[in-house]
């Protein structure tokens, strides 16, 4: 009997059946080598997130201006009460500080 029960087990599912129980939803051949976008968010979140608390909070919000709010440069440096160059040059150093955080290397050295 307990043989019998394992007719099905080697029985390989079809790329071509639909991914949810209901027959709905893509073919499974379309989703084989599909990245996950919110897999990769979830990663790039556990990285950053410790070197973004290393922040001072002034460069927190500058990033949280530019990336959370949209603001272009002009709107920060608006915001902030500083010239738009200074902020590109800000947001260099931002970006550096937080490359050499996750273990890159610095563009000088």
């Amino acid at each position: 009997m307990e043989a019998l029960g394992t007719e099905g087990c080697y029985v390989p599912t079809s790329l071509d059946k639909p991914v949810h129980a209901d027959g709905s939803g893509p073919p499974l051949c379309e989703l084989l080598g599909a990245t996950d976008a919110a897999q990769d968010l979830a990663e790039v979140r556990v990285v950053l997130q410790p070197v973004i608390r290393r922040l001072s909070e002034r460069d927190r919000r500058i990033l949280a201006l530019r990336f959370v709010d949209g603001l272009t440069q002009r709107e920060i440096a608006a915001d902030i009460g500083v010239t738009q160059m200074q902020v590109s040059r800000l947001l260099n150093r931002i970006y550096r500080d937080l490359r050499l955080g996750i273990g890159g290397v610095d563009d000088k050295g």
